[in-house]
């Protein structure tokens, strides 16, 4: 009964992992029409590009900002919808509003918001006064990477705030009523309480979110094109751009296998983590 599941799981899923890794071994180019096996020249290559490292960090820098934020902010979220008040039910569904909007539409909203000519943002600044003149987010080196970031985090931190609030509604009400009926504050009784038996949900939450910012293609794609000067590059348009554009199929199949690997060691990661705080809660 299980074959079907697994043999979809295996066209879909693993062959083109198998495939993406032979093909990181071969020079394979569509434009001189090669094809031969040259073993790990793609890797060494790579180890050498100062374009694939600074997409690397500028990844890894993504995944980090992107991940604490929406993990601090979605936390925030979830113990707010978690108490009852009236309205409840539509304040939920009304979150989902952000993470329901596909990314190529949330990326074009917010470059119009974040227009360094006629942008809404810009001109909320100039009219507060807390800047002299528009401030161009986009076409910044320095400021364009955090404007992915807000963008990234409007639209994905309520699908965090989901996750968490799923995690807070396993925590028996009992425990919470006892810190009450001793006296504890609502500081305290999320510190000592909620908090540690929700960290598990906590970090299974960071780990997909994670694992899903360090692919990020859509919204730098479309927001700046991995501009300017590449400060926006990620993995994924770097590889985007070898394969499809530059018709480089083994260097850009090489760096799709470093974003797999860099992945699972995300995951490594997370899963030390968690595994050691269920321990922790079974002792």
């Amino acid at each position: 009964m299980l074959l079907p599941a697994l043999a979809a799981l295996t066209v879909v899923s693993v062959y083109p992992v198998l495939r993406g890794l032979w093909l990181s071994f071969r020079n394979t180019s569509l434009i001189f029409r090669t094809d031969k096996f040259v073993g790990l020249d793609n890797y060494i290559a790579l180890a050498g590009d100062e374009k694939f490292w600074n997409a690397w960090r500028n990844t890894v820098r993504f995944t980090v900002a992107s991940t604490a934020l929406e993990t601090v902010i979605g936390l925030v979220m979830a113990l707010v919808l978690y108490e009852a008040f009236s309205g409840r039910g539509v304040v939920r569904a009304a979150m989902l509003i952000p993470w329901a909007i596909p990314t190529v539409v949330t990326s074009k909203m917010f470059g119009w918001l974040f227009d360094g000519q006629n942008g809404v943002i810009n001109y909320l600044l100039v009219k507060a006064h807390l800047v002299s003149h528009n401030v161009n987010f986009l076409g910044s080196t320095r400021l364009a990477m955090p404007t992915i970031v807000v963008a990234d985090v409007w639209k994905t931190a309520p699908f965090m705030a989901l996750l968490i609030l799923a995690g807070l509604q396993t925590i028996p009400h009992s425990l919470t009523e006892a810190a009450h009926v001793d006296g504890a504050s609502p500081w305290t009784t999320f510190w000592q309480i909620k908090l540690p038996l929700l960290m598990p949900s906590l970090l299974i939450a960071a780990m997909l979110r994670a694992l899903d910012a360090f692919r990020i293609f859509d919204l730098p794609y479309t927001l700046t094109g991995g501009g300017p000067a590449d400060s926006t590059e990620t993995l994924s348009t770097l590889a985007y751009k070898r394969i499809f554009s530059g018709l480089e199929i083994g260097p850009g199949s090489s760096i799709t296998t470093a974003m797999f690997v860099t992945e699972g060691l995300i995951a490594i990661g997370f899963a030390f983590f968690i595994f050691r705080r269920l321990r922790a809660q079974e002792d």
